[in-house]
């Protein structure tokens, strides 16, 4: 572990600490910085308005989470940003998203997830970027079918998300610790 990934996992020894993520048949290990962009198959978004809240969502299922999702064959990240905020919280990307972390993942799968994505190391980002709520979020099909959309203070927002994802949680706490 790098210096600077040492200093935070002090501050926030479960999200730094190694996981498995049943779910996605992976293992994850968080690190400052940004990835290499082709090892990046999914991004979450530390979504800031104007005046400082964060914006978090809640699905059909009850589930709690930031904005974000798998990326598309030949998407930027701006534009997987861009679309996933669109659809689950019906916002309004501002300039581009910065990532401030993001997880080193090792899948144990036989294939990727779907045939465009970096298998069997990858990355899974987390970015802060600012925003505008302009719209109902888009709920696309294949998508969660996001019910709620909530804009709050960062230490609300983040006991908020605590409730199913502390992960999240700490990641909201995380991006305002590192600023910028």
């Amino acid at each position: 572990m790098s210096t600077g990934n040492a200093v935070w996992a002090e501050k926030f020894p479960r999200l730094f600490a190694e996981q498995s993520v049943d779910y996605a048949q992976v293992t994850v290990r968080l690190q400052l910085g940004e990835p290499t962009d082709p090892l990046v198959n999914r991004l979450h978004l530390v979504a800031f308005t104007a005046t400082g809240d964060v914006v978090v969502c809640r699905s059909s299922q009850q589930w709690r989470f930031l904005p974000g999702g798998t990326r598309e064959p030949s998407e930027s990240l701006p534009s997987l940003a861009a679309r996933e905020l669109m659809e689950e919280a019906g916002a309004e990307l501002i300039g581009d998203p910065v990532t401030f972390a993001w997880y080193d993942v090792t899948c144990h799968a036989d294939q990727p997830y779907r045939p465009h994505l970096a298998h069997p190391r990858a990355a899974w980002a987390f970015a802060r970027c600012e925003v505008q709520l302009v719209t109902a979020p888009s709920n696309p099909s294949d998508g969660e079918e996001v019910v709620e959309v909530l804009t709050l203070p960062p230490q609300e927002a983040a006991d908020w998300l605590a409730v199913h994802d502390p992960d999240h949680a700490d990641l909201v706490r995380l991006a305002v610790a590192l600023g910028g």
